[in-house]
């Protein structure tokens, strides 16, 4: 057992680390909400739903330097720190690509948004969701198997966005005959991908953590 494992014992319930975490996954699950609500609207009403974007994955940003800054203050941590570093970076990256997705959105000018676009936005908020849930369990180490159980279901959304991914390619080259309009819909359909590939990314930092309190 590491020093800082041993330490976790002695010392109250963290209150600096686990807040700053659940106000990332609260925002992510907002974000991931919104960008959803976005792809269903009319277009006039679309660009509020950007700017909300925006203004959430500005938060999730500062929360990441914010989680950062304690790392450097505090020296016992609730969990190890490398892990900390890498849960909290791996929460940014999938509000970076949501919010990828929605800005490729708002300056290519996409007019009509498509079914597998309006699929990959449920997936990945799906996935914020499942995310959220797992964060919240980390402040128990005794629902760890509930935390594999979620990274377990992250693998499956990231696996059903890949093949929706794939399926949404081949019918933009086959369909559209617009060059434009083919680079605009892989564009977006890339960043949504990705954002849902980043929600795995969540799942391994989670499972790693899960393995090394168990």
């Amino acid at each position: 057992m590491s020093l800082n494992n041993i330490f976790q014992f002695l010392v109250p319930k963290d209150k600096k680390f686990f807040p700053l975490f659940e106000q990332a996954t609260q925002n992510l699950v907002l974000l991931a909400q919104t960008l959803h609500e976005a792809v269903n609207a009319p277009k006039p009403e679309r660009d509020a739903y950007f700017k909300k974007i925006e203004e959430l994955e500005a938060v999730i940003e500062q929360v990441t330097h914010n989680t950062n800054l304690e790392l450097s203050r505090n020296f016992i941590t609730p969990f190890d720190r490398e892990d900390i570093h890498a849960l909290i970076s791996a929460i940014d990256n999938v509000a970076g690509y949501l919010y990828g997705a929605s800005n490729r959105m708002k300056l290519y000018q996409v007019e009509k948004i498509s079914k597998s676009i309006r699929k990959m936005t449920e997936i990945t908020l799906e996935g914020t969701q499942l995310i959220q849930i797992a964060v919240s369990d980390l402040k128990d180490m005794k629902k760890l198997h509930n935390i594999a159980d979620v990274c377990k279901k992250l693998y499956k959304l990231e696996a059903k966005s890949d093949s929706v991914f794939d399926k949404a390619v081949a019918d933009i080259f086959e369909n559209e005959t617009d060059v434009k309009n083919i680079i605009k819909y892989k564009e977006v359909l890339s960043a949504l991908e990705t954002a849902a590939d980043k929600c795995k990314g969540v799942a391994n930092v989670l499972e790693s953590i899960a393995v090394k309190h168990s």
